[in-house]
């Protein structure tokens, strides 16, 4: 019974851990989008990362991608941008590897 035990708190902690990857992935990830999404605004230095705080924080809004991309799409076209949502898909995903290969390396 022991080993059980130990197997499925071994399970628990691998889940916890697989949990908390994915959320430093996540908001990685939004930070760079909202990195380059202000580079594309032109905006730079604090500008550029009080917008990438501002797309990190949208993503508590919602479970999902859908907030995240909701609240870039409007700034997008407010600042008379041609990026489609498409587009801005892709980047997530591109980015979402690079966020996890950062978290790797650290």
């Amino acid at each position: 019974m022991a080993l059980f035990d130990d197997r499925k708190k071994g399970q628990e902690n691998k889940y916890a851990h697989d949990q908390e990857v994915d959320f430093k992935a996540s908001v990685r990830r939004n930070k760079l989008l909202g990195l380059w999404i202000a580079e594309q605004m032109g905006k730079s230095g604090d500008d550029a990362e009080a917008y990438a705080k501002e797309v990190i924080e949208s993503d508590f809004e919602k479970p999902g991608d859908d907030d995240v991309v909701e609240k870039v799409m409007a700034d997008i076209k407010a600042a008379g941008l041609d990026i489609d949502e498409h587009k801005i898909r892709a980047r997530m995903s591109a980015l979402e590897e690079e966020a996890r290969a950062q978290l790797k390396a650290e």
